[in-house]
């Protein structure tokens, strides 16, 4: 039923609304969930009565609370959790079915089941990837909000917070590498975009049409 389900107007629909989604938990913070009230409160408190300056500082403006308990316990974790259930699933039921007697006269279903555990291994491979970008940086959020007097080394935030934006750049190449679908995409995005060069069939093609 996949294809059937699954159609190109739905599949925007869905992409659209993950980007809508990521773009109001991005910008959560400029909403008005940071640290600028706490920052002034201490200020205050401390009866400084000199010009407020913000020190540019992720851990300085951002709300760990906003990192942890919104971001990371709603918008990481359950998600990562339920994709994993999600795989663990889609294995058990591929290994069953390739594990299945196939008579000699009927080789399509190990060639469709082999074939779609392929790609579930790639992507698999992404979400292992993406937890072992992302978690390393909630786990230091986690050690920040709830153990205060612990003190974690610079050299480690800045491993984590260079994963994280490392792995988007991850994604791309797992997927050339793996899904021969993607890697032609990719090929010819990359000669029509960047190298200026056009497809020869949609050339070939066009000139026809324009002849006849």
């Amino acid at each position: 039923r996949y294809k059937s389900v699954v159609t190109p107007r739905r599949a925007a629909v869905a992409i659209a609304c993950c980007w809508i989604v990521s773009f109001l938990v991005g910008l959560t913070p400029m909403f008005g969930w940071n640290n600028l009230k706490k920052m002034r409160r201490t200020q205050e408190l401390n009866g400084s009565h000199a010009e407020f300056v913000i020190t540019c500082q992720f851990e300085t403006v951002i709300s760990m609370e906003y990192m942890v308990y919104f971001n990371f316990f709603v918008w990481v974790l359950p998600p990562l959790l339920l994709m994993l259930l999600i795989y663990l699933e889609v294995f058990n039921l591929i290994r069953k079915q390739l594990n299945k007697k196939v008579s000699s006269s009927s080789n399509d279903p190990q060639k469709y089941y082999g074939k779609e555990l392929k790609i579930a291994k790639s992507l698999a491979l992404v979400l292992f990837l993406f937890a072992l970008s992302w978690l390393p940086l909630h786990v230091l959020n986690c050690i920040t909000l709830f153990c205060p007097s612990c003190q974690t080394p610079h050299i480690l935030t800045y491993i984590a917070i260079f994963l994280t934006h490392g792995n988007s750049a991850m994604n791309p190449i797992v997927y050339a590498f793996r899904i021969k679908k993607f890697r032609t995409a990719f090929l010819q995005i990359w000669n029509q975009y960047f190298c200026c060069k056009t497809n020869k069939n949609a050339t070939s093609t066009a000139t026809a049409e324009t002849g006849n």
